[in-house]
């Protein structure tokens, strides 16, 4: 992070970035914003089951994030006030931070969070533009490396502490899909986390020299408590995987907790698609919220 660089919160209306002209390295980093509306990869988007959480007492908006190499862009929604908040850390799915994504990070400010969601795939190129799933796997899933996720996501959690508005003290993480699997890894590297909770995090990647661990590998590090929730009917992540992590995570005594939703696939979060499920995103959410408070983070 430049060293003479202090990140910064702007009020609403100019709500730009985390760090007022931030140098933003251009060698090794494919995308410098974020995109709006959704990926091309999951189009049509179910119109009638779209949440849209406003910004009504809020700060919101695009935000530059200093890390190791550069900067990154991120979205960053909290409170509209001068205080300090419980900050969660959003981890985006296949499909980058899109809209979907960032009403996460509106729907937990508006619970009094300041939530924050970098886009991890900023090195690799656009994924909102790519259309076909496979390619997002090859290009971003897979060679997106562990160490530098934890980094960045550590870039994270810094620049929010220095924006004067966010309480890392009570920090907690949570993502979907791809991003539920970085939240497990999270759990393990940070020691300064309170709480997780990874939705339908994916549990078997093929290992790799940049992603050499699947959670299963890391569960005699977790550090924090971890709230899995998953769908029983999910085709890419079958029960049998969860319950050999599940007996993992007890054999080293680590504190975690599984829901899993009988009959229900992959994605049911996700309320732009048709896999969304209202009953058990709702569930899960609320079960969310608890853990947090449960484990300090509100």
């Amino acid at each position: 992070m430049p060293g003479d660089i202090r990140p910064i919160d702007l009020d609403h209306a100019h709500a730009k970035s985390l760090i007022p002209d931030a140098p933003l390295s251009r060698r090794g980093f494919v995308v410098t914003s974020l995109s709006i509306g959704f990926a091309a990869a999951v189009s049509p988007v179910q119109a009638q089951t779209v949440i849209t959480t406003d910004t009504n007492g809020l700060v919101a908006g695009e935000v530059k994030i200093p890390v190791a190499d550069g900067s990154i862009p991120g979205y960053r929604a909290r409170p509209a006030d001068n205080k300090k908040h419980a900050t969660v850390l959003v981890v985006h799915e296949a499909f980058g931070v899109h809209e979907h994504i960032k009403d996460i990070c509106r729907r937990l400010a508006k619970q009094g969070y300041y939530a924050i969601a970098p886009d991890l795939f900023t090195r690799l190129g656009d994924v909102s533009k790519e259309a076909d799933i496979g390619q997002i796997v090859k290009k971003y899933l897979t060679q997106k490396p562990d160490a530098q996720s934890m980094s960045d996501l550590d870039s994270t959690v810094a620049a929010a502490a220095k924006s004067g508005h966010a309480d890392t003290g009570k920090l907690a993480v949570t993502g979907f899909c791809w991003g539920g699997r970085i939240v497990w890894l999270y759990a393990a590297h940070n020691p300064k986390l309170k709480a997780a909770v990874a939705w339908y995090g994916v549990l078997g990647l093929p290992a790799s020299a940049i992603q050499p661990k699947n959670p299963v590998d890391l569960a005699a590090q977790m550090k924090a408590p971890v709230l899995g929730l998953y769908g029983g009917a999910d085709q890419g992540i079958p029960v049998a995987k969860i319950d050999e992590l599940k007996a993992a995570l007890a054999k080293d005594k680590k504190t975690a907790e599984f829901m899993v939703y009988p009959d229900v696939g992959h994605a049911f979060n996700a309320d732009y698609r048709a896999s969304y499920r209202k009953e058990a995103a709702e569930d899960g959410w609320k079960r969310m919220l608890a853990w947090f408070k449960k484990y300090g983070v509100a």
